[in-house]
């Protein structure tokens, strides 16, 4: 677990994030207060819960990337879901422990991928061998001819190249030769775990998708991987010998376990749409729907309490998995959730909105602000993008201004309205290679006059 203190944890946020200060503190305790814990007895340790988070606040404000920013930061297994995809277990829907075997699914790619590095030198150099194994005469009783390798001719086609007669020297010839490059392009046949012929689709009724990947996984077994002769270029070969040389590499019962132990111990699950299956126990005619709503959160609670869910890695512990809701709670609020769920998410930060001074930092100061964006993706057109300070404010004032007179969706109306002051140019862009674009407050003004006049048209529009 990532041992950053809270101030570095926010400074880091703060590159990506314009704003929401109190959150971003909120959250980087929350954080450090997992490494802590992690330095304790284990007699106490057990004892910790996380403190789960709630937080509240319109559309793009930042809620969820806040959560994603720090899974990154972390390294830690992130999963996010919706809350409204749940239902009460007996209605069509997807179970609510779906979400931990999907979190578990991301904790054994991510170890995974790390034992592949570490065993990413001894696999090259095991690769690099059988593929050499397949261009020269093999040895011992099961001696063969050489598959040789393929190369194309001016026509196009691909003839089989004899590869030299062996001698002594022939095998670090053909090792340097494919070192330096001089055979990528060549082909040569291998052969190839492929996909059985005896594939079974299984459509799972819903809510049920878990039971049919358990039978998927059954007749995959019964019907395993068959090795095909295929004929690959040099560089595609060794790229996949490398991977099957790393599955021996990798021992998977120990991916597993470390998996699982991470999944545990570090896990975050980021709950969005929470407000969604609040109760409004202030409207009237709602008495089903509330009491659906009430239905997920009650089978929601045993998860976040601290549960035993089974997965076909193992059965996996949520006592300590930190969980953070967000929704925009503007009709139903916090204490809407039935009370021993409340209890188990005692912090809870309000994100405030962004108006033009935020929008203006968000197009400037992160290091993937949409215009660094937007001028790399021309930028491989040879067209040269740049903004005036005027044409950004423009920007800005624009953006705060169509949230107040429609819907408030908060940042991600910068992409909307960037998408179509560039939409033009981004057309016309091949047929301006070499020439150099200023976006300055007339150009901005000029692409969406039409649209911001109109205020129906401004609704689909922007």
């Amino acid at each position: 677990m990532s041992n950053l203190t809270p101030r570095e944890i926010v400074s880091e946020l703060d590159r990506y994030i314009i704003g929401q200060h109190d959150a971003k503190r909120m959250v980087a305790i929350a954080m450090r207060n997992r490494w802590r814990r992690q330095q304790i007895d284990p007699e106490l340790r057990d004892e910790i819960a996380p403190k789960n988070i709630i937080l509240m606040g319109p559309t793009g404000v930042g809620k969820t990337e806040i959560a994603r920013r720090l899974a990154r930061l972390t390294n830690c297994p992130f999963f996010k879901v919706e809350a409204t995809k749940f239902t009460e277990v007996g209605y069509v829907g997807r179970d609510v422990e779906s979400m931990i075997r999907d979190l578990m699914e991301i904790g054994v790619a991510m170890v995974r991928k790390e034992e592949t590095k570490k065993v990413r030198i001894k696999a090259e150099k095991n690769a690099e061998e059988r593929l050499l194994d397949l261009l020269l005469p093999g040895k011992g009783p099961k001696q063969q001819e050489p598959m040789g390798f393929f190369a194309g001719n001016q026509d196009g086609a691909v003839e089989p190249v004899e590869p030299p007669k062996k001698d002594d020297g022939t095998r670090d010839k053909f090792r340097q030769m494919f070192r330096q490059g001089q055979l990528d392009e060549r082909e040569v046949e291998m052969e190839v775990t492929v996909q059985s012929g005896a594939q079974v689709e299984i459509m799972a009724i819903p809510g049920m998708e878990d039971m049919g990947n358990n039978l998927q996984n059954a007749f995959s077994n019964m019907f395993p991987g068959k090795r095909k002769t295929r004929k690959m270029k040099i560089k595609d070969a060794y790229q996949t010998l490398i991977d099957e040389e790393a599955d021996k590499l990798i021992d998977p019962d120990a991916v597993n376990e470390l998996a699982r132990e991470r999944v545990e111990q570090q896990g975050i699950l980021f709950v969005d749409e929470m407000d969604k299956i609040a109760s409004r126990h202030d409207q009237t005619g709602g008495g089903s729907a509330d009491v659906s709503r009430e239905g997920v959160q009650r089978d929601l609670l045993p998860i976040v309490e601290g549960s035993v869910v089974n997965t076909k890695y193992g059965m996996i512990k949520t006592d300590h998995i930190l969980f953070i809701a967000a929704g925009a709670f503007h009709f139903a609020k916090p204490s809407d959730l039935i009370p021993e769920l409340q209890g188990r998410f005692p912090l809870r930060e309000e994100l405030s909105s962004l108006h033009k001074e935020e929008f203006y930092r968000i197009l400037t100061e992160p290091k993937n602000a949409l215009t660094v964006q937007y001028k790399a993706l021309l930028a491989t057109e040879g067209v040269t993008v740049d903004y005036t300070q005027e044409a950004l404010e423009e920007i800005s004032a624009m953006a705060e201004r169509i949230n107040e007179e429609t819907e408030n969706i908060g940042a991600r109306r910068l992409y909307t309205i960037m998408e179509k002051i560039l939409a033009n140019l981004s057309f016309e862009a091949p047929d301006k290679s070499g020439q150099k674009v200023v976006i300055d407050r007339d150009y901005v003004t000029e692409q969406l006059d039409h649209v911001v006049e109109d205020r129906d048209l401004s609704r689909y529009i922007l």
